[in-house]
């Protein structure tokens, strides 16, 4: 099955920063996390799969074809949603909705009116006067009218509540088996946990990780161990170990979680993540 999204070699330098050989891929109907910590490039990463700013180098095509030479037909087939939603704060929607539809050929009405009417929004109220939550349903309420085969998401959860997350992940989740395919940057780990197929996971600029989400999650178990000091046996098998309320607490490969005196268990992506960010500032 062709790839929706191939990203190969993609890099973007900055003083101080730089986005190095990143490659990954995203297939119909999957939802890819972009994850990492503050700064690590997911931002720079999504602005440059959209020409935002302009990579350095690297390949990015959609749907099989090269994004620079084909850009204003691929975004036609792609929608772009983000958190915040902050132009237009005190434009309706319908006069925000009139002001996007000329730009997409594939526009579709009937489309529209049914998000409207399934996302309950009111096209008379501005997004000052929507919730955050309501605000990321209008913006993909505009994404989905014209079709998007690939939706583009940066951190759309966050700020949002429980319920509303867990609403959103719903639609992502229908969207997802009706083949279409989502690549969806996050802090909210548990969002991914609930959702996600794959993870990219970006660490100071380069890929860590990028692949099955199980797969990943299945190589590491997540230790607590009781105050006191550690076997040096034991110490050499623990990634990121940091102080917890009572003791201490660390990763440790699958393979070595039956270890004598240690209690380990399946380790959630959050888990995960702190404990290799730990690892790594360690180095």
């Amino acid at each position: 099955m062709e790839e929706i999204l191939s990203v190969q070699g993609l890099g973007k330098a900055y003083p101080g920063f730089a986005l190095e050989d990143v490659c990954f891929s995203v297939a119909p109907g999957q939802i890819m996390g972009l994850i990492g910590r503050n700064g690590a490039g997911k931002t720079t990463t999504l602005k440059a799969l959209l020409n935002f700013v302009h990579p350095d180098g690297g390949e990015i095509r959609f749907f099989g074809l090269p994004f620079r030479e084909n850009e204003l037909a691929i975004k036609g087939r792609i929608g772009f949603v983000s958190g915040g939603m902050d132009a237009y704060r005190k434009t309706r929607l319908h006069a925000i909705t009139a002001a996007t539809r000329p730009f997409y050929p594939a526009w579709d009405e009937g489309a529209y009116a049914r998000y409207l009417q399934e996302f309950s929004l009111d096209e008379r109220k501005t997004p000052d006067q929507l919730s955050a939550g309501m605000r990321v349903k209008y913006a993909l309420a505009l994404a989905l009218s014209h079709h998007a085969e690939l939706l583009i998401l940066d951190e759309p959860t966050s700020g949002l509540d429980p319920v509303s997350r867990d609403q959103l992940l719903d639609v992502f989740l229908a969207l997802s088996r009706a083949g279409v395919a989502i690549l969806f940057s996050t802090h909210i780990t548990s969002d991914l946990d609930a959702c996600a197929d794959g993870i990219t996971y970006l660490q100071k600029g380069r890929v860590g990780y990028t692949g099955d989400l199980r797969a990943f999650a299945a190589q590491y178990a997540y230790a607590q161990l009781p105050e006191g000091p550690i076997a040096p046996a034991l110490a050499g098998k623990l990634i990121g170990c940091k102080p917890a309320k009572r003791g201490y607490t660390a990763l440790v490969s699958a393979a070595d979680a039956p270890l004598p005196g240690l209690s380990a268990a399946p380790a959630t992506l959050e888990q995960i993540m702190i404990h290799l960010e730990k690892e790594l500032d360690a180095r």
